[in-house]
């Protein structure tokens, strides 16, 4: 399909044509990543990656570890 890029602002912005909202699942207000890839235009839908703690704890090493600190007693309805 062939659409025309408008101003917008200061900005340019292209129409994202109803059936194309559809199939790819967006709406109004969705949070998208954009990015240009071999001089393409390309919109994605957002997403957080996801975060294991085993991954997380692969990066952790004798260089980077932290000490252990005291942050006090409890406040509130926090519990150690």
């Amino acid at each position: 399909m062939q659409t025309k890029i408008q101003k917008w602002g200061n900005s340019l912005a292209v129409r994202i044509p109803a059936a194309f909202v559809k199939e790819a699942h967006v709406a109004y207000g969705t949070d998208v990543d954009l990015s240009v890839i071999d001089g393409k235009i390309v919109i994605e839908p957002h997403t957080e990656p996801e975060y294991r703690l085993e991954d997380l704890l692969k990066g952790v090493t004798r260089r980077n570890v932290h000490t252990e600190i005291e942050t006090g007693d409890a406040v509130g309805r926090e519990a150690w």
